[in-house]
């Protein structure tokens, strides 16, 4: 036995050795590991001339048939996000609005269209405060005072006219179709009726369309908008001048006047979607490409990736407790900025080039202690230099020809502000809530801003909303985005992260479980799936724990020399990725 002792004992100088480098031994096993794509854990839906993800089945499929018949992803993208205002109205709309990224083939165009609502004329800074200066509840959010200018129908108008290449009337017929002949209600959606349903049946035309026989509609039961679909053939055949200037305009002005809302007939005229530059970065050798302001998510999807960019993250492990230690700290850097700098660039300046430069990120990732959590509270924005809802909805869509469509709209909360305008059977938006009504009061979504997004007349709220496209050697590779409010931003940096760093597909970046950190509150939320051992290490590494429920419903493509890929987030059964 004696002589056993020295072998012994080397042996356990060897696993002592071994454990206190542990971090350069595991970074050793990982770079060794390589895994074989060819058996995936679960498997995309696989195409060879396009692709379109969404979150309603019927949606993706009146989007598909554009394409079988010759249409470009923009055409599709249009088909689409109509047909999702009917079959999809608690975040689907055309009484709201969000952000279009298109990557235009022939052209090489990167383009990112902004028809984000605006504040009615008559808005003003403390119009949802008391005479105390407090903040009146629900009044940004359930009243006809929440109400913003809606922009999607100006901004399908625009993707059409300047890249689409079929008639509206065609995109419409889908949708049109779905609201006159009605489509059967999933228990998906008939949960969120029923989690809606005090606010929709406080507004009696929300609740004859959406109730039957004094309860919200259950699950088989049959959708029919005959309204809408009336307000969808006006615009098929007039175009966006049906809506702004037109019969629904007249109605919806009327529904204001009656609940003393302030959208005007001259608010409607007057909107304009707006073409912008996208806000550009480069990731491991792929180029990011995404909205830039007045959505916050492009600029801080690449802010965090600047700072990302220096720590391994495939050789630390996909969702190991190191990585997403990193990751929590390099989102909190990001929300901090976001609550300083970020509104309406046409009202404001923001500080886009400092923000994404990667002077700055490497100023901000010295800030990061590897081991330990930095409390929020001790995080205020930092100093860049150059200046330049939960229910939303995302779609993605890839054609033929090499085009690329990233689409997120919104109403903001379920349902918007649940206000049906009389005799249009259209939803109106809750948007107003996504100013900072007070600084320093959370929103809907606990997010804190300040002056920059302060409300003011004609102006766009800040947006957290994040269509995101990645090149590779100039060509699309990545087409993704979220719903998810505060969310979509590291909903959307965690599913680029999932295939660049860690080789997954679209379906396995879906599934894969994932956190959020959003600087204030001083929580790191996550979702099922996390191992205890992982999260009593980052617990030791002082991150505020907080169990959560589903965050995003991610619509990915992805996009190789063998054909497309996609996959339709399983957070929300009713979608589909649809490929021909």
């Amino acid at each position: 036995m004696p002589a056993l002792l020295p072998a012994f004992c080397a042996t356990l100088l060897l696993a002592l050795t071994a454990l206190s480098n542990a971090p350069v031994a595991q970074a050793q096993i990982a770079a060794n590991i390589k895994y074989d794509t060819s058996y995936p854990i679960i498997s995309p839906v696989e195409g060879k001339k396009g692709l379109v993800a969404s979150e309603h089945q019927l949606a993706s499929q009146a989007g598909i048939d554009i394409l079988k018949r010759g249409g470009n992803a923009v055409d599709a993208a249009i088909a689409t996000g109509f047909a999702l205002a009917v079959v999809l109205p608690n975040a689907g709309n055309i009484g709201g609005g969000g952000f279009m990224m298109i990557h235009h083939a022939k052209s090489g165009k990167d383009v990112a269209i902004d028809f984000r609502e605006l504040a009615p004329q008559l808005a003003s800074r403390d119009m949802y405060l008391d005479t105390n200066g407090n903040v009146i509840r629900g009044k940004s959010l359930y009243s006809h005072q929440a109400v913003g200018v809606p922009g999607t129908v100006a901004g399908f108008e625009m993707a059409l006219r300047d890249y689409g290449s079929l008639p509206l009337k065609d995109l419409l017929a889908p949708a049109i179709r779905y609201a006159e002949q009605g489509f059967v209600v999933s228990p998906h959606l008939a949960a969120m009726l029923e989690a809606s349903k005090e606010q929709l049946a406080a507004f009696p035309a929300a609740k004859a369309i959406f109730f039957q026989d004094g309860h919200p509609l259950r699950a088989g039961e049959r959708l029919i908008q005959k309204d809408l679909a009336n307000s969808l053939r006006q615009i098929a055949a007039q175009g966006a001048k049906a809506f702004y200037e037109g019969e629904i305009a007249k109605k919806i002005v009327a529904e204001m006047r009656q609940h003393q809302g302030l959208l005007s007939e001259a608010d409607l005229k007057a909107y304009r979607a707006v073409q912008r530059q996208p806000v550009r970065g480069q990731y491991r050798g792929f180029d990011i490409v995404s909205m830039p302001p007045p959505s916050s998510g492009g600029v801080h999807i690449i802010q965090m990736l600047n700072m990302l960019e220096r720590f391994p993250l495939r050789e630390q492990g996909h969702n190991s407790a190191q990585t997403l230690h990193q990751l929590s700290e390099v989102m909190k850097l990001a929300y901090a900025d976001r609550s300083e700098f970020l509104g309406d660039p046409d009202h404001i300046k923001v500080p886009v080039t400092g923000l994404t430069s990667r002077r700055y990120a490497d100023t901000l990732a010295q800030k990061i202690n590897l081991e330990k959590a930095t409390p929020s509270a001790e995080i205020k924005p930092g100093q860049p230099q150059a200046y330049e809802s939960d229910q939303t909805t995302h779609y993605s869509v890839a054609d033929q020809y090499g085009n690329v469509v990233a689409t997120t709209y919104t109403l903001n909360l379920n349902f918007g502000s649940c206000i049906v305008a009389a005799g249009t059977g259209i939803l109106l938006n809750n948007e107003m809530d996504d100013f900072s009504i007070k600084a320093g009061v959370p929103n809907a979504f606990g997010l804190v801003g300040g002056e920059a997004n302060a409300v003011q007349a004609w102006k766009r709220p800040l947006s957290s909303m994040t269509p995101t496209i990645v090149l590779k050697d100039g060509k699309p590779y990545l087409v993704t985005g979220s719903p998810g409010g505060s969310r979509i931003i590291t909903t959307t940096l965690q599913t680029i992260l999932n295939v660049i760093d860690f080789d997954m597909n679209p379906a396995e970046a879906a599934v894969a479980p994932r956190i959020h950190q959003q600087w204030m509150p001083d929580q790191l939320r996550f979702e099922k799936g996390f191992s205890f051992d992982t999260l009593r290490l980052l617990e030791q590494k002082g991150q505020q724990l907080k169990a959560g429920a589903t965050m995003g419903k991610t619509q990915t493509i992805l996009i190789k020399a063998d054909g497309i890929s996609g996959y339709s987030d399983p957070r929300n059964p009713d979608g589909a990725a649809i490929a021909y």
